[in-house]
């Protein structure tokens, strides 16, 4: 068996010290070296060949009305008068928010707003100034507004002697009586 001496064996860890500072950075350097040849190595193998694709079976075309439907659009056709028992007395159109129209019933009058559901079971889709449009089973339907039976304003006759209004002069002359 060797016995070691303490300077011998100080000696021999400051050698192995000494050593590793060496054997770490070329192991490590030949660790790098390894990669990059792994590297090069699948760059040069040849790029996988796809195989034939079977072509995807072509999509049927939508149906151009029903997509309008939906979006709410009109395909230009007439729409029905609708059949609810209700009366389009007054419509608010509004460009910011959601219209709203007056409909009476045997019940009597109340404000809807779009979206919401009327009595009859149908559902208001639109509103414009003279006419309110309806979802009803399935189709659009039309709810115009009423003109009043008798108007507010009465026409004139265009060849008749127009009426001059008979307002008392006292409104256009000064106060009689004393000034200050």
């Amino acid at each position: 068996m060797v016995m070691l001496s303490r300077e011998r064996l100080a000696g021999l860890v400051l050698l192995l010290g000494k050593a590793s500072l060496l054997v770490v950075p070329l192991a490590y350097g030949a660790f790098l070296g390894w990669q990059e040849w792994r590297y090069r190595e699948q760059l040069m193998l040849p790029a996988p060949v796809e195989t034939s694709r079977t072509a995807p079976a072509p999509r049927q075309t939508l149906d151009a009305t029903a997509v309008a439907t939906v979006l709410g659009l009109t395909t230009g056709a007439e729409l029905l008068p609708s059949a609810e028992p209700l009366t389009l007395k007054a419509s608010f159109v509004v460009t910011h928010g959601l219209s709203r129209v007056l409909l009476a019933d045997s019940q009597g009058a109340r404000i809807y707003q779009v979206g919401e559901r009327l009595p009859g079971g149908s559902v208001l889709r639109r509103v414009e100034p003279d006419h309110a449009v309806l979802w009803s089973k399935g189709r659009e339907e039309l709810l115009t507004l009423q003109p009043p039976a008798a108007g507010f304003l009465q026409r004139l006759d265009p060849h008749g002697k127009p009426q001059v209004p008979s307002v008392s002069p006292r409104f256009f002359s000064p106060l009689a009586g004393s000034t200050e």
